[in-house]
């Protein structure tokens, strides 16, 4: 018979090999990789799609509800998403969205005018949404909840590198082989994505409900004030990815503003390599004053830019200020949903991120118009108190996620 000792040693070395071993499993890599294929495959065309509608002869107001019906669709669509999330097989959905993706891509090539690229946008937008939240929910279901934060903060990582380094290449391609030409590159990135996701072994089915019907919710109670953040500090990015070119056009700045998002993304590299280790024992307070505090000073910092140095200071602070709290926001979101509704916890983080990426840009657009363009910036401190607000509210709730491992 066992002593004690050797009875609590046994889940004592259980606990310290389950603790020890890599999460990055070569399904979790495989995953990372085909989330950072299917973003990228989406956020290359966003830069082109206003000027190529204009050039198959939509009018600007038809061009410019072909880009934003893209988010306006998905804010819609994230409910449904979550839900099927949390029934289906997160290999099968992802399939699915790679396809709708893929066929978007691949129609905005044959579109012969803005009604079917209208068409081409709609289900470009429905595959994203499935791939969003069920990308989110794979990376969490393959890995040990212990270290959901750590593998958010990777997750985190693929999703900003996709959305910084593709419009910078396409915004480059398309002015040396045209816009058609240069859309084959993100559509043959989602077909690699596709080819990808056979290689999964784990294709996270759900373990079916036996009892009471599970019922449909828009969102995840639980997960609200994560939304709600995720908007704030998502307005001043999106209304920046939309309209520093422009800005600094307007202020006749000296400014080399094509390396914006690439200094964004090498500085998010860096804190996010060094900072792994702390996204599932630090509490998430640590995190929003962090990024509450950068937002202010890179926010500040834009609106008063004249030169290089102060562009690259403005991009590192909004590399804390949004790219940080971004998979902080993320793993949050699935830590205060229950297991059986990661996807409805995944959905609602991504609603709070489809508003501001909707929004922003038209918010932007009102400021502009009501104001000299230099307020651009300083008028956006306003997310700022809204944050805080929310943060005062729901402190106790968002604190206590870690514990949730």
């Amino acid at each position: 018979m066992a002593s004690n000792s050797e009875t609590v040693a046994a889940p004592q070395g259980r606990m310290e090999k389950e603790k020890s071993r890599s999460i990055y499993s070569k399904d979790v890599v495989l995953v990372m990789i085909a989330s950072f294929l299917f973003l990228f495959g989406t956020m290359f065309n966003n830069p082109l799609i206003n000027g190529y509608a204009e050039s198959l002869g939509a009018s600007s107001v038809l061009a410019g509800v072909i880009v934003g019906i893209m988010s306006f669709a998905a804010m819609f669509l994230r409910p449904i998403a979550g839900n099927l999330t949390d029934k289906f097989s997160k290999y099968q959905l992802s399939f699915i969205g790679g396809v709708l993706i893929f066929i978007g891509i691949v129609g905005y090539i044959i579109s012969p005018n803005g009604g079917f690229l209208l068409l081409f946008r709609i289900i470009n937008g429905t595959g994203f949404v499935l791939c969003t939240v069920c990308m989110t929910t794979w990376i969490a279901f393959l890995v040990p909840r212990q270290h959901v934060g750590a593998a958010m903060g990777l997750y985190g990582l693929m999703n900003a590198l996709a959305m910084s380094i593709a419009p910078a290449i396409s915004i480059n391609l398309y002015k040396v082989i045209g816009y058609r030409q240069t859309m084959m590159l993100p559509a043959a990135a989602t077909l690699i994505m596709i080819i990808i996701i056979q290689f999964v072994g784990n294709r996270a089915v759900p373990k079916k409900r036996t009892g009471e019907k599970k019922k449909f919710k828009l969102i995840s109670v639980n997960a609200l004030p994560v939304a709600l953040l995720t908007t704030c500090f998502g307005l001043p990015y999106f209304i920046t990815q939309a309209d520093i070119v422009t800005y600094v056009a307007k202020m006749h700045m000296s400014v080399a503003v094509g390396s914006f998002f690439f200094i964004y993304a090498i500085v998010l590299l860096i804190i996010r390599t060094v900072l792994k280790n702390y996204f599932d024992t630090v509490r998430f307070g640590v995190w929003f004053w962090m990024s509450l505090i950068a937002t202010v000073l890179y926010l500040v910092v834009l609106a008063y830019m004249n030169n290089n140095l102060m562009m690259a200071l403005g991009a590192a602070g909004m590399a804390v200020g949004y790219g940080l709290i971004y998979s902080v926001l993320q793993s949050t979101a699935l830590l205060l949903s229950p297991a059986d509704e990661q996807g409805l916890g995944s959905s609602t983080f991504y609603l709070g991120l489809d508003i501001s990426m909707a929004f922003g840009p038209m918010l932007a657009g009102v400021v502009v118009k009501a104001l000299p363009i230099q307020y651009l910036y300083l008028v956006q401190l306003v997310v700022v108190p809204l944050a805080l607000l929310v943060y005062l509210i729901w402190h106790k709730r968002l604190n206590s996620a870690i514990d949730n491992h």
